[in-house]
């Protein structure tokens, strides 16, 4: 498995009377040629480690391997002798696979999908996966089976999905997995909001969830009237108001909004509702002026007058400049 390390083992006999001089490991080797002590290459200095030599069996570690490691490697060792060289044959062949998830491209709301996680090589029927999804693992998923199931599938469900072997590091590239579904949650805002005077500019903005986006049509009392999430009109005026809905259609169905109601006031009609208001506000004034104001009793004779000043001041506070009573020679005048 990439990343992993593997073992390489050599049982090697030579002749009595012989000295081991060097052992090692090399790889590809050509006859006629001295084949190269892999410990003293770069891209392996690093990563191979000797385990000891026990009765003659020898043990090499090979770590972090990849598609690169994949060579014929025989083990050699070297005596004093002057023949004495020898290299194991027909050696070993090392084969690196790696993990590929394999996923359809999409998948509709509500369906089942089945992924499966794919080696170039047979592995073992002890082999356990690990799945990830947006690299977290999916611990409920962690099984002998090589296929990861999803039953009745949700937005939710769609991601980058991964997967592993248990004992190694090494993680397989992601797989998109892309969930499509009808559109949903399909509402209407209007800008600005509030009292919409005629000349001014008004957008309507449809909003729905959806996968693949959807397409926006706009109606009003039932009527198309355009189409594209933003609907604008310019220099409104009454003619326009009325209910509006957008529609949100994709391939796998369509919603419409609830209506909204669009309410244009002709500058005309502010004022007069602004007069209006105030002409009553007035005449309440002036009621409460008639009701309140001081009064003059039946009098016997009309050329005497009870009330010398009556000057009005102003309509807001302190009615009344002066207010003087003359002398009368009848007691049943009264003032108020």
């Amino acid at each position: 498995m990439r990343d992993s390390s593997v073992i390489m083992s050599c049982t090697y006999t030579y002749p009595t009377g012989y000295k081991i001089m060097k052992v090692f490991w090399t790889k590809n080797p050509v006859m006629g040629e001295e084949p190269p002590d892999l410990s003293k290459d770069p891209e392996y200095s690093q990563r191979l480690q000797y385990l000891g030599d026990k009765q003659q069996i020898r043990l090499s570690r090979l770590s972090h391997v990849t598609q690169k490691d994949e060579h014929k490697y025989c083990f050699r060792f070297i005596t004093d002798g002057k023949w004495g060289k020898w290299t194991g044959y027909p050696g070993v062949t090392l084969t690196v696979t790696d993990l590929q998830v394999e996923a359809p491209e999409r998948v509709t709301e509500g369906h089942n999908v089945s992924l499966t996680c794919k080696s170039s090589c047979t592995l073992t029927d002890r082999a356990t996966f690990i799945w990830y999804r947006n690299s977290q693992p999916l611990t409920e998923r962690r099984d002998g089976n090589n296929q990861l199931l999803l039953q009745s599938v949700r937005r939710e469900d769609a991601g980058r999905y991964s997967c592993a072997l248990h004992g190694h590091s090494y993680i397989s590239p992601a797989a998109h997995l892309n969930v499509t579904y009808v559109p949903k949650n399909v509402s209407v805002s209007i800008s600005p909001s509030g009292v919409i005077v005629e000349g001014d500019s008004v957008t309507l903005s449809c909003s729905s969830d959806s996968n693949p986006p959807a397409e926006i049509s706009w109606f009003k009392g039932g009527k198309f009237v355009g189409s594209g999430r933003i609907y604008s009109i310019s220099k409104i005026s009454s003619d326009h108001s009325g209910e509006y809905k957008c529609k949100s259609r994709n391939e796998h169905g369509e919603k419409y909004s609830d209506a909204v109601t669009l309410n244009v006031m002709c500058e005309l009609c502010i004022i007069f509702y602004i007069l209006t208001t105030h002409t009553c506000f007035f005449h309440y004034l002036s009621v409460y002026f008639v009701v309140s104001s001081p009064v003059k009793h039946t009098m016997s004779d009309p050329s005497e007058d009870t009330y010398t000043a009556l000057e009005l001041k102003s309509t807001t506070s302190d009615l009344y400049d002066t207010l003087t009573v003359s002398e009368t020679s009848k007691s049943d005048h009264h003032h108020r």
